[in-house]
């Protein structure tokens, strides 16, 4: 099993995090082109336990994946999570974090997921997975300066 820890922190509101985070049509907005990412299912403003969403997307060139993940738990203004029910890994379990700290608030993720294969899924996950998933949160972390004036 693996685990990531991201931390962002926002000079905004709670309210203003929570909402951009709490739509699912935002995602798009915070994931790299490349990916082509795709909601494929209709989807409500705002998360809720019990929610599945479905997408296609290409986490490497040349590969093309649905996924489908369900919000099980949510605290307003608190936190979140996302579970993998179909998709490329065996385990994927997405904590979305939020605290008020002074001057706005700090979000901090916790990604734990297990590839499948066994032994190949951990060499595949060494070898590119990892620096992926890396990747994209870099990539998130950039455009979330953009949208909310990182500090």
């Amino acid at each position: 099993m693996h685990r990531l820890e991201f931390k962002s922190v926002f000079s905004a509101p709670i309210t203003d995090v929570w909402e951009f985070f709490s739509s699912p049509e935002n995602l798009g907005k915070i994931t790299p082109s490349s990916m082509d990412f795709r909601i494929v299912t209709p989807v409500p403003a705002k998360i809720h336990p019990g929610l599945l969403i479905g997408y296609k997307v290409s986490p490497f060139p040349g590969m093309r994946v649905r996924w489908l993940t369900e919000i099980t738990y949510t605290e307003e203004y608190r936190y979140f999570i996302d579970e993998q029910r179909m998709g490329p890994n065996r385990i994927w379990h997405h904590e979305h974090h939020f605290r008020e700290i002074r001057g706005g608030v700090e979000m901090r993720d916790v990604l734990t997921y297990v590839l499948p294969l066994g032994f190949i899924g951990r060499i595949f996950d060494n070898l590119l997975v990892r620096k992926r998933i890396k990747m994209i949160f870099d990539y998130r972390e950039k455009k979330i300066r953009e949208l909310f004036h990182y500090t």
